[in-house]
C-alpha cells in the first residue's frame, strides 16, 4: 500500500507541474514543443508495447491504452508539424 501511495503522489506532482509547465510556453513554442514529444511519446509506446507482453492483464490493458493515447499523440504531432513546415513553404 505505501508503495501505492507514494507512486500516486508522484503521478499527481507530475500532472501539476506538467499542467504549469505547458502553461508557461509562449503560443509561438507550442509547434516545436510538439514536435519534441513526437520523440517522447515514441518511448512511450515501447513501453507499453512491453507492458501490453506481461502475462497480467491490468497491465495489458493499460499497456494497451498508453498505446492508443501515445500513437494519437504522434500523429497529431506530426500533423501539426506538417502543416507549420507548409506554412513557410514559398508560393510557386
Amino acid at each position: 500500500m505505501e508503495a501505492f501511495v507514494a507512486a500516486l503522489t508522484v503521478f499527481v506532482l507530475a500532472i501539476f507541474i506538467g499542467f504549469e509547465v505547458i502553461n508557461k510556453v509562449p503560443p509561438l513554442l507550442h509547434t516545436p514543443l510538439m514536435s519534441g514529444s513526437n520523440a517522447i511519446s515514441g518511448i512511450t509506446i515501447i513501453g507499453a508495447m512491453l507492458s501490453v507482453a506481461t502475462p497480467s492483464p491490468y497491465s495489458t490493458a493499460l499497456g494497451f491504452i498508453a498505446i492508443v493515447f501515445a500513437t494519437i499523440n504522434v500523429v497529431g504531432g506530426f500533423l501539426v508539424t506538417h502543416r507549420m513546415l507548409h506554412m513557410f513553404k514559398k508560393k510557386d
